[in-house]
């Protein structure tokens, strides 16, 4: 996925820490600092697979982004970033590493995630593309109708007792109408750590990239851009990545 993102001013002593593994425990940490954000008459429900970190080295946010992906698939093999950027550069889809067509990635992926904007603060933003960055949507925080979350399925928390983790042989079903509040859990290769993001800011930051930055595409650098540019390429996409192998 691809969201808009510009430089940070430093983050909280919190967030410079090594990032904690496991599929839950980076993520208490981060609901517990932002307690109370969330609203108390609502039941939150928590679903992630851990992905593994990586800091990217120039405009790699894109293959970066893959590389963590691919360890939810537990390929066969070790995915080695450098692969990844040698198989976009063969393949004419990159020069510096940079990435601005999702059908690119997943032919990256297929050869060997979705598509946002971030802020200063490495929040998804609204600039129409010119700090266009990807980032791995791992896991998502469900706020629900009280009544919705059977504790039976979805044990409390013991650290969060307001906080439900999924259980990966428990079923989900709730109505239509009970979903009030949705969270995205994602990484990006401008962090070691999980960003915790309103979905709803997401998908807007993702909708609306349209083009390149102009500082950019006057830096004298060579970049690739798919036919109909950044648009076509990124705008209102994503690449879901599942492991289901069950023969239709």
């Amino acid at each position: 996925m691809s969201v808009e993102d510009v430089a940070a001013p430093p983050p909280p002593p919190s967030l410079g820490r090594a990032p904690a593994e496991g599929d839950h425990e980076e993520a208490r940490i981060i609901l517990g600092q932002r307690e109370s954000s969330f609203r108390k008459d609502l039941q939150w429900l928590l679903f992630n697979k851990y992905v593994p970190s990586l800091i990217q080295d120039g405009p790699q946010c894109g293959l970066v982004a893959l590389w963590m992906a691919t360890h939810l698939l537990q390929p066969p093999k070790t995915v080695v970033l450098e692969t990844l950027v040698q198989v976009a550069k063969d393949n004419g889809y990159t020069k510096q590493g940079e990435m601005f067509s999702v059908m690119r990635i997943l032919h990256c992926l297929m050869n060997d995630i979705c598509s946002d904007r971030l802020d200063f603060n490495h929040e998804p933003c609204l600039r129409n593309g010119h700090k266009a960055h990807w980032a791995v949507v791992s896991g998502v925080l469900l706020g629900l109708r009280q009544g919705c979350v059977d504790s039976r399925h979805f044990p409390p928390d013991l650290t969060l007792p307001w906080l439900h983790l999924s259980q990966n042989e428990a079923s989900v079903s709730w109505p239509t109408d009970g979903v009030k509040e949705v969270f995205v859990l994602a990484k990006q290769g401008k962090s070691l750590c999980y960003q915790l993001w309103k979905f709803e800011l997401v998908t807007q930051s993702n909708s609306q990239l349209k083009e390149m930055d102009p500082q950019r595409a006057s830096d004298g650098m060579r970049y690739v851009l798919p036919p109909g540019g950044v648009q076509d390429g990124l705008a209102g996409q994503l690449l879901l990545l599942h492991t289901n192998t069950q023969k239709s």
